[in-house]
């Protein structure tokens, strides 16, 4: 196929973009504390299993179990930070591996199905530079080790299909295992969807019995999987049962979170995962666009192969999003298994219906948005959502180890996480706690709010953005709990200083 080399760009030109996107990502792990909300709950997680050892059921605390994925977020970000301490390239860096991982993946299929190495760089190139996917490797999240497995488990098939080489088939069984410990039953179903309707085609499910080692490869993945459900099940009996009810059956089809306390439901009007989608594949969402227009007017179909590949890619690119049609409860990360897929079709289409070389130098525009964005947060150029900076100030106090860490209303995660799990929440009706507290405290709350606590002489020590950090202790040598009486304590903390 060396009739393709005439339809890419320079492949020295893509293989730089690819090499030098992720060289940028990982440069930026370090740039940038961990976020709030939803990356800072992810670390502390990781962070208190890394703590306790307890490899087995994810953790906030030792009281509140986190049932919203399976561990292998946790494993991989805690075994960061076994390694490499707790600091933010450990918890990030197993996330880029595995991101690097689906391009090498993604790589290898476009080189071997169109037997250019040029193609693979090509497909690569595209996946590097797509934003949303750029972004999430380095992030943590359930969704990149979800993209690893589902890349693996779809190229697996796909090789084992057209080659029938039993070691793919293997393969397949360890990506379905990957994919449902780092994103559960939904994995599967997203997964199974994808292949059933492009096995219904042609009636291609007649050859699958002889494609894929079922007995030997079901064990295997029953094998990697079942351990950590028994378990789960064992630590914590009636684990298996809430799992599967509250956090997919009643999220996904009924949008709704019972018992779920520890993150924010978000709804959006059903339907919206397509718009996610066009965003999170920017930029390179028009060229798709652009493609399926020119095959549509030249009256042909997006299939153009009798081997079915482009229908088999195009499945894989939208079923899990006609899925997440139904449910209101999403986030754009969820797009991101389907990103291999669309940099493939891309890679595709060019093979096929090729457009001029110059649009692929739209992939220039990730790096360097991402590298603007970075250095924005690391310069303070923008709203930094992480409380670094203050628990950093926590930190040097001279009563750190003696004093509580209080955080006036809401704690965010990042506060926890920075702490080593010792920040937690105080309500604003000082009468609920004030009048118990007995030893000195920290306490960090709004800057508008007033530094007042009755019978406790408090100082401001640090301040950060909109924040202070205040230390306070007795203001007599003994306070007792009839000291401070309900009656006495007012809820200054409610009203901002005048």
């Amino acid at each position: 196929m060396h009739h393709l080399y005439k339809k890419l760009p320079s492949t020295k030109g893509m293989l730089f973009l690819l090499i030098g996107s992720v060289v940028i990502r990982f440069l930026s792990l370090s740039m940038y504390p961990i976020l709030d909300s939803t990356e800072a709950r992810y670390a502390e997680i990781a962070r208190f299993m890394a703590d306790t050892h307890n490899w087995v059921i994810p953790m906030l605390n030792p009281h509140m179990p986190y049932m919203g994925n399976p561990p292998m977020f946790a494993w991989m970000s805690a075994t960061g930070f076994s390694l490499f301490g707790m600091n933010s390239i450990a918890a990030r860096l197993p996330h880029l591996i595995a991101g690097i991982g689906t391009l090498i993946l993604l790589y290898y299929f476009a080189k071997h199905y169109f037997k250019s190495a040029s193609m693979g760089c090509f497909a690569g190139a595209i996946l590097a530079t797509t934003s949303a996917f750029l972004i999430l490797i380095g992030a943590i999240s359930p969704e990149t080790s979800m993209t690893f497995g589902t890349t693996l488990t779809m190229v697996s098939f796909w090789f084992a299909w057209s080659k029938k080489q039993s070691l793919w088939g293997y393969t397949f069984f360890i990506g379905l295992a990957i994919s449902f410990l780092s994103k559960g039953p939904i994995a599967l179903l997203l997964i199974s969807l994808s292949l059933t309707l492009w096995l219904l085609s042609n009636a291609r499910w007649r050859s699958l019995k002889k494609r894929l080692p079922w007995a030997s490869g079901s064990l295997l993945f029953l094998l990697l999987t079942l351990p950590w459900i028994a378990l789960a099940e064992y630590q914590m009996p009636g684990f298996l049962h809430y799992y599967l009810s509250n956090e997919y059956i009643q999220w996904f089809f009924l949008g709704n979170t019972q018992g779920e306390f520890y993150a924010s439901i978000h709804h959006h009007v059903r339907g919206m995962i397509w718009v996610f989608a066009l965003i999170a594949m920017l930029p390179w969402t028009p060229l798709l666009i652009v493609q399926w227009i020119r095959i549509l007017k030249k009256g042909g179909d997006t299939e153009g192969s009798s081997d079915g590949f482009g229908s088999y890619l195009l499945l894989w690119l939208t079923t899990p999003l006609v899925l997440y049609t139904f449910t209101g409860n999403i986030l754009i990360s969820f797009v991101m298994p389907s990103l291999p897929a669309m940099a493939m079709l891309i890679t595709y289409y060019q093979a096929n219906f090729p457009l001029p070389k110059w649009f692929y130098s739209l992939g220039i525009v990730t790096p360097v948005f991402l590298m603007m964005v970075v250095g924005a947060i690391h310069f303070h150029l923008t709203k930094n959502y992480s409380q670094m900076a203050i628990i950093s100030d926590w930190k040097i106090q001279a009563e750190t180890k003696t004093a509580d860490l209080f955080y006036l209303h809401k704690r965010p995660f990042s506060a926890l996480f920075y702490s080593n799990g010792k920040a937690e929440a105080r309500s604003g009706d000082l009468s609920k706690w004030l009048s118990t507290q007995t030893t000195p405290f920290f306490i960090i709350q709004k800057s508008k709010y007033s530094s007042h606590y009755p019978n406790w002489s408090c100082e401001e020590r640090a301040e950060e953005a909109d924040e202070k950090l205040i230390y306070c202790k007795p203001a007599t040598p003994q306070v007792t709990s009839d000291a401070v009486t309900s009656t006495s304590v007012t809820n200054v903390a409610e009203k901002p200083s005048p």
